[in-house]
């Protein structure tokens, strides 16, 4: 018979909390785990956000094989976006392939699993499920089970607002709803492999870093919003300790992470940067633009436009490429020196003191064997994730202190955690050193689902 694997995925979640103890007393079980575990430093994929974090890890496949870079995409030759989900991925999951092994599994909040596709098991969607209206579950009937236990599933929180009490007070209800389906579906259900993503650690560390990290720029120690982040991770642990014990001895334990975190030094308007540095023209005169304004498609000056930009936690630039874009104006034949250049002039952004920034900026074909979907011309990360690129227009600066587009305390980081807990000592104990993210797959797979 095979043993349980329950993987226990901590959205954000970095090792200096995990590892080193900067939890402010909220993990006790969970670190008694991972000293017992075969620890290893998680690199995360470019780019380093949660979609298309999740599915490398639990595919094997790079961004650019899935053609994933991130939640929303631009089709080219389009100005709008789409959003990616499940029917996107092409690649067999590790849940996939432990069902055509025979063994059972359980997939809860994974992103992107929205619309549910069906398992040798059940499956919860994640957070970009547009609703509890929706259908999430497979098989569909489960979903009248959850909402008895429950209530109608929580999916995600607004987490990006001033009101930090409503935050916290959403997000401790969402990791209630959460914990009490899965606590249901791991102790009423048959399953041998169980995924469970958290995203409630993701937004809390977004909403309430600034008052956890005292290494934080703008650090603020507050009598309530400096707790939320603590007692996040004592009502994860307390409650995983509840339902570890309800499982079988010889189940073996992974705690992952898709990608760490860290504070957000800041945001730089990198439209603005592009109009300073002659590769974006508006037919509007941009002094005179509201602080936060989007960039719109009738806005721009096509004629006169070489590259626009998105902003998020990497910025994704676009060349105005004749043949491809509706009014492009770039040659196809000064498409790789117009890369070239704007790659050195983007190296070349400092910080708001004339202080040198560890900026990349890469073409797609530089990270990636394959390049699937519809990628951006060139992918870039801002003093290595420090600074946020804000892509809105209208401000008096190009260096903004916080988010462009709410409340936002913190960027994501490049190294995430990896634990694997074996109760019967075939996996070596230790810190085992760093492992991209797209080697756990194997990793499970080998150590793992080969365990039937």
């Amino acid at each position: 018979m095979a043993r349980k694997v329950f993987i226990l995925g901590l959205d954000s979640m970095p090792p200096k909390v995990l590892y080193e103890g900067m939890d402010g007393g909220g993990f006790q079980y969970l670190r008694r785990i991972v000293e017992e575990s075969s620890r290893y430093i998680l690199e995360t994929c470019h780019p380093p956000i949660t979609v298309p974090a999740w599915m490398v890890m639990f595919t094997g496949k790079t961004p650019g094989e899935l053609g994933i870079y991130g939640f929303r995409h631009r089709k080219p030759g389009e100005f709008g976006y789409y959003i990616v989900n499940s029917s996107y991925i092409k690649y067999p999951t590790i849940w996939d392939e432990a069902g055509r092994r025979g063994l059972r599994v359980g997939v809860y909040g994974v992103p992107p699993t929205y619309p549910p596709r069906p398992v040798h098991g059940f499956l919860v969607t994640d957070f970009t499920t547009p609703g509890p209206e929706k259908p999430y579950t497979f098989p569909p009937w489960l979903r009248r089970e959850l909402e008895h236990v429950a209530g109608p599933t929580v999916f995600d929180i607004v987490y990006r607002s001033h009101d930090k009490q409503r935050v916290a007070r959403d997000l401790f209800h969402m990791l209630e709803n959460h914990q009490r389906q899965v606590e249901y579906l791991a102790t009423r259900k048959q399953w041998d492999l169980f995924i469970y993503v958290e995203i409630a650690v993701d937004r809390a560390h977004h909403a309430f870093w600034k008052y956890f990290d005292k290494s934080h720029p703008r650090y603020t120690e507050h009598p309530e919003y400096s707790r939320v982040i603590p007692e996040l991770y004592r009502r994860i642990d307390e409650w995983f300790e509840k339902l570890h014990k309800n499982l079988p001895r010889d189940t073996v334990i992974v705690i992952a992470s898709d990608h760490g975190i860290k504070p957000m030094k800041g945001a730089f308007t990198i439209n603005q940067w592009l109009m300073e540095q002659g590769y974006l023209k508006l037919k509007v005169d941009p002094g005179k633009l509201k602080p936060g304004t989007d960039l719109e498609e009738d806005m721009i000056d096509w004629e006169h436009t070489i590259a626009w930009a998105w902003g998020g936690y990497y910025s994704r630039v676009f060349i105005n490429l004749k043949g491809r874009e509706k009014r492009g104006t770039v040659e196809p034949k000064y498409y790789e020196e117009t890369v070239k250049q704007l790659k050195r002039d983007i190296e070349k952004i400092t910080g708001p003191n004339g202080e040198q920034w560890r900026n990349m900026a890469h073409q797609p074909e530089e990270l990636y064997p394959i390049v699937r979907g519809d990628a951006p011309d060139l992918m870039v990360y801002l003093d290595n994730l420090d600074w946020r690129p804000a892509g809105t227009l209208g401000w008096q600066t190009m260096y903004l202190p916080e988010n462009d587009r709410g409340p936002d305390d913190a960027v994501h980081d490049w190294h995430g955690v990896l634990a694997i807990y074996d109760p019967e000592g075939t996996i070596d104990r230790g810190d085992k050193g760093v492992i991209g993210i797209e080697k756990v797959y194997n990793l499970l797979r080998e150590t793992l689902i080969s365990k039937d």
